[in-house]
């Protein structure tokens, strides 16, 4: 039989890659999309699901258990970026980026545990970011969400174990996707104290992103985790530097660190 997959932001970038790998692997797939469109287009299923919304949460979840009687496996994809320096960011913004990438994961989660906990078995996978492993200029509140994502799959893989219910994150480096279109950046304000250095790092990061990897790799080491008896609770994928930077922050001095990034963010 077989496994039942919920994909949340699964319309495009990282949560299409996925989706479409897994399909071709014979899984059933159910992708989540705010407003699907021409739904024709994509070889899974794409349903309404806004992660800022409860009752589209449960609705979807309610469908696919309805339609299918059970959900193997979460992949907690749909999120948002968000750039500026953290005086100039209006706190707004910060809220609708924490209720997003936080609390929209975790009323995901919610919502099929019940499901996993009655079957005995599920996985639920969250996608992070190796930006949550450190404090990054400019996007010191993406960086805070993901972390923030970290922490609480540990906690949260241990009070589920009871139930056969494995939880565990992937943390993607720069991937070649759509995700700095979609991402709100505060303005670079004429009279800004940050305007110089904040402007050389929006390229900086533009950059990285159009150079970056391509989105199968994470649709491959997804793959690998489901089939993985006893996942890890942390998975990476990106480039070699940007997986030692997570090993550098452990072993060194915080302000050596700190220099480090720095000097690679050209400030």
């Amino acid at each position: 039989m077989s496994k039942v997959v919920l994909i949340t932001g699964a319309s495009s970038g990282i949560g299409k890659s996925i989706a479409v790998y897994l399909s071709e692997k014979g899984y059933k797939i159910y992708g989540t999309s705010r407003n699907p469109k021409n739904t024709s287009d994509f070889s899974f299923d794409l349903i309404a699901l806004d992660v800022l919304k409860v009752d589209t949460i449960t609705s979807a979840v309610n469908l696919i258990i309805k339609k299918e009687g059970r959900l193997d496996i979460l992949i907690n994809n749909a999120g948002m970026g968000i750039t500026g320096p953290i005086e100039d960011t209006p706190t707004d913004e910060m809220r609708t980026v924490f209720n997003t990438n936080v609390f929209g994961a975790i009323d995901v989660m919610k919502a099929v545990l019940p499901q996993m906990r009655e079957q005995k078995s599920g996985i639920i996978i969250n996608v992070t970011s190796i930006a949550g492993y450190m404090g990054l200029p400019f996007r010191g509140l993406y960086s805070a969400t993901k972390g923030a994502l970290e922490i609480i799959t540990e906690a949260t893989s241990m009070e589920v174990k009871p139930f056969e219910v494995k939880v565990v994150n992937i943390a993607p480096g720069d991937f070649a996707t759509n995700i700095a279109a979609g991402r709100y950046h505060t303005p670079v304000f004429e009279k800004s104290a940050y305007k110089k250095n904040y402007q050389k790092n929006l390229d900086l990061m533009d950059a990285h992103v159009n150079s970056g990897m391509d989105p199968l790799e994470m649709a491959k080491a997804v793959h690998k985790i489901i089939n993985c008896k006893k996942p890890k609770i942390h998975y990476k994928v990106g480039g070699f530097m940007e997986k030692f930077s997570i090993v550098l922050k452990r072993i060194l001095p915080d302000r050596t660190y700190q220099k480090i990034l720095m000097n690679h963010f050209k400030l």
